[in-house]
């Protein structure tokens, strides 16, 4: 590291700190002003909004853009040094364009993994302040309910061969109705059992079944009998049955990898939103480097229209990647498009145009 890193480095970064700040703020201004009315009705103090929810909203909102916080910061200050002629000395110098763009590198890559860890592990942890403040307070007001039904029926694969349904589910008092389960070998039902109500046993730690009736078959003979109560174990446990419209955001990476393949294992549809998220956690870090490698490219020549025809040009360039990534989670939740691509194609593409910029730079 020599000088000229040093100077670079720290351009870069205290632009970058300087920039993150300053979105913050007014993020948390307009959040503020939006939310005002769900704050008085919360009843809580001004502290307790803000370590139930600021905590958490600061920190997601910090993620959200963060690539954009490096790309943005990296074409405003280089913008500022190439309009005073300093990347000419630079490069006059005998310094090599490559070797310019080295403190650029690093600063990103020590960006990304900050961005890394915390994505993978902090920001969740700050999400499940956030969004339990959303789901008590604001979801609550909202006059969108949704479907009233959707969250009390659950269908899913306890194992290999075995099938169970409830509906009706009070997560509160942890008493479902309408309970039955299926047993299946060679793809028949050599098994059924079916209950009118199935509780949560806190001593047993297990599932409380009543009014039981349980079918089985055979081959030829078939047997039915009743049960007035029985106890069985679903390996199921009672946060399980209850649906989270913030639950990808919540889990730390690990535990979102447990959760995914615990739930392919039961059958269940619908996991791409979560798949794009476990994937998009490695993919945005990444964009950090690539969006960092454009901007310096574009910002450290210098042009007659100055430091503000950079930030136009980076402006639009951070839109097209926001959109970008928008559609491709989109095609990935809603239709067939792999998670894994909708989470990479973004930075795959910029990759692509990062390289065709590098080449075209006047060196």
């Amino acid at each position: 590291m020599k000088k000229l890193d040093w100077y670079i480095l720290r351009k870069f970064l205290s632009t970058f700190v300087f920039t993150m700040l300053t979105f913050t703020v007014i993020a948390v201004v307009i959040d503020t002003s939006e939310k005002a009315d769900d704050f008085v009705k919360s009843g809580l103090s001004s502290w307790e909004i803000v370590t139930h929810y600021f905590v958490g909203f600061v920190p997601f909102i910090m993620a959200m853009i963060f690539p954009l916080f490096g790309f943005i910061a990296c074409i405003y200050f280089s913008s500022k040094m190439a309009g005073q002629s300093e990347f000419v000395a630079i490069l006059a110098s005998g310094v090599r364009y490559p070797r310019m763009l080295r403190p650029y590198m690093i600063g990103a890559v020590v960006l990304s993994l900050v961005y890394w860890l915390g994505s993978q592990y902090w920001v969740p942890k700050a999400n499940e302040i956030r969004t339990n403040f959303q789901a008590t307070y604001i979801d609550r007001n909202s006059s969108y309910n949704g479907d009233p039904y959707r969250s009390n029926n659950f269908y899913l694969r306890v194992n290999a061969n075995t099938y169970v349904g409830l509906k009706y589910y009070d997560t509160a008092r942890k008493i479902a109705s309408s309970f039955f389960l299926s047993k299946v070998k060679n793809d028949k039902i050599y098994d059924n059992l079916r209950a009118e109500t199935m509780k949560w046993d806190t001593a047993k730690k297990d599932w409380l079944l009543s009014g039981v009736v349980e079918h089985t078959n055979e081959g030829l003979i078939e047997s039915a009998r009743l049960i007035p109560t029985m106890h069985i174990n679903l390996n199921v446990q009672p946060e399980e049955l209850r649906r989270d419209d913030y639950l990808k955001d919540k889990l730390t990476s690990p535990q979102l990898k447990k959760f995914i393949r615990m739930e392919e294992v039961r059958g269940t549809e619908g996991l791409s939103t979560y798949k794009v998220e476990r994937y998009h956690r490695d993919a945005s870090p990444f964009s950090v480097i690539i969006l960092t490698m454009i901007g310096a490219v574009i910002a450290t020549r210098k042009v007659r229209g100055g430091s503000g025809l950079n930030l136009a040009i980076g402006l639009v360039m951070a839109a097209v990647f926001v959109i970008m990534d928008k559609f491709s989670v989109t095609f990935a939740t809603k239709g067939n498009f792999s998670p894994m691509l909708a989470a990479w194609t973004p930075n795959i593409i910029f990759s692509i145009v990062a390289g065709i910029l590098y080449w075209r730079a006047p060196k």
